[in-house]
């Protein structure tokens, strides 16, 4: 190991496999698989026994920002294949009831704040949506995905021209893998 030289080591767990090369990596686990390619100039990513190895030689303020985002999304993509991300929306509405449904790789919501036109929330990946009664159940194993179809739904109940504090009608995350937001 070389003094001016960063490594970070990321220990995988029992039951995944991880395959490693060039500037790619591919883990599979008990729910899926997930491949990604991470290309960064300055970083080299090495397979040992039980860790995925993260190295850069004299690194700059960038590479250590470069080498910390990786660390982060391989955390998240052995976390995904091994238990997964479940995120869990309420429905409210105070003035038009919602009629909410799930059409392919997108969700309908129809008769928001009585408006004519339904509104349109893409569902991003192999991302799973349930909808029961008032509470919609996002789940997948990607959590980029999860939490950008999370976000999509949000925005498609965007208050426009209206006032936010008495149109408060919509969908809000209220919890994320089991742990509630507080408000």
């Amino acid at each position: 190991m070389l003094a001016d030289e960063i490594r970070e080591e990321i220990i995988i767990p029992n039951g995944i496999e991880v395959e490693v090369s060039n500037h790619y990596v591919k883990i599979k686990g008990p729910l899926g698989s997930l491949e990604r390619r991470f290309k960064y100039p300055n970083v080299r990513l090495e397979s040992k026994a039980n860790a995925i190895v993260l190295v850069v030689d004299y690194p700059r303020k960038v590479d250590k920002a470069a080498i910390y985002t990786i660390r982060s999304h391989l955390r998240n993509m052995l976390k995904g294949v091994q238990v997964g991300f479940k995120y869990r929306m309420k429905i409210i509405y105070a003035h038009f009831p919602l009629n909410i449904k799930l059409d392919g790789d997108k969700v309908v919501i129809d008769n928001y704040l009585g408006e004519k036109f339904p509104r349109n929330a893409k569902v991003v990946g192999t991302t799973k949506v349930n909808i029961t009664g008032d509470e919609i159940v996002v789940e997948g194993i990607n959590k980029e995905h999860v939490g950008q179809t999370v976000g999509n739904l949000e925005k498609a109940t965007r208050v426009i021209k209206r006032d936010p504090r008495v149109f408060q009608d919509g969908i809000y995350l209220i919890e994320r893998d089991g742990v509630p937001l507080r408000w």
